[in-house]
């Protein structure tokens, strides 16, 4: 569940994280090549390489499947070998160019080694969404294991400073890129029983700032997107335990009409995939260092 539902929040707040001023800095040849190859072949991203970390379930899948249908090179990654292949295979089908390559973001020598090896396989870097990010059900924080608190925070924010930092030197040697984060609108409020998760995925937001600071003017946008609740595989880690399949979609359909004020439902992955293809592209070609909701207005009510 990428989002949350409960806690005061100030529309200032909400509004200042959201709309992060741009840093005004150039992309230069990054939008250049994104330009030439959405006039030079089938869908916005053809002949581009994109990379995708968590691609093989949820918003990465989502995101992997979006890019590939728009003429990009995908590299993806994931633990599961197995959904991997199915979503290599299912792109493939489809006419489209992807190769999963397993990865654990924990691990640095796995993240530098898919990185690498996506860029010798399709020779460059154009687009990295660092999406892999994972939950652990609600808990009180003073009740939170160790582990699990570690292990969330590695996934979160440290997969996020690893990706970036093996992805960053390949952009700066061919001239620019663009580094999509998948953020959580609990990046600007959260709930009870989210102290892990909101505090990793406010990590983000730094990272992604000092990220753009630094790298403009090499030509790479960073920015991130801040889904709301989300119907992906992540909120199944909530499922009461007991409880048939069917009785588990209407709960949460139950919570989401609850939470989300506008549309009344959880968003579908591949909306929040959607957002990436703009935000990626050269039609947000001055925005970097920003965090941008896409939550069906759950924090425009509170």
């Amino acid at each position: 569940m990428r989002g949350s539902t409960n806690g005061p929040l100030s529309r200032r707040a909400v509004l200042g994280g959201a709309a992060t001023a741009a840093t005004g800095l150039a992309v230069g040849a990054a939008s250049a090549r994104a330009a030439d190859g959405q006039a030079g072949g089938r869908g916005r991203y053809a002949g581009k390489t994109v990379l995708v970390t968590g691609g093989t379930k949820g918003i990465g899948r989502a995101m992997a499947v979006a890019f590939a249908r728009e003429g990009a090179k995908v590299g993806f990654c994931g633990r599961t070998a197995e959904l991997g292949r199915a979503v290599e295979r299912e792109i493939r089908e489809a006419g489209g160019e992807a190769t999963y390559i397993r990865a654990d973001v924990r691990q640095a020598a796995e993240v530098a080694a898919f990185v690498d090896r996506t860029v010798t396989t399709y020779g460059g870097l154009d687009v990295a969404l660092n999406n892999a990010g994972v939950q652990r059900p609600f808990t009180d924080l003073h009740e939170v294991s160790v582990a699990d608190w570690d292990d969330v925070h590695a996934t979160n924010i440290r997969g996020v400073f690893l990706a970036m930092k093996y992805e960053i030197p390949h952009m700066r040697r061919l001239g620019g890129g663009v580094i999509v984060v998948t953020g959580s609108s609990n990046q600007f409020q959260t709930r009870p029983g989210l102290a892990s998760y909101t505090s990793s995925k406010n990590g983000v937001t730094g990272l992604v700032q000092a990220a753009a600071i630094e790298n403009g003017p090499h030509g790479i946008r960073v920015v991130a997107l801040a889904p709301g609740i989300t119907d992906t595989p992540m909120l199944d880690v909530h499922r009461p335990g007991g409880i048939s399949d069917g009785e588990w979609a209407r709960l949460k359909a139950d919570l989401a009409s609850r939470s989300v004020d506008a549309f009344k439902r959880a968003a579908r992955p591949e909306e929040i995939a959607t957002a990436a293809l703009g935000l990626a592209s050269p039609d947000f070609g001055f925005q970097t260092g920003s965090t941008h909701l896409v939550d069906g207005g759950q924090l425009a009510g509170l």
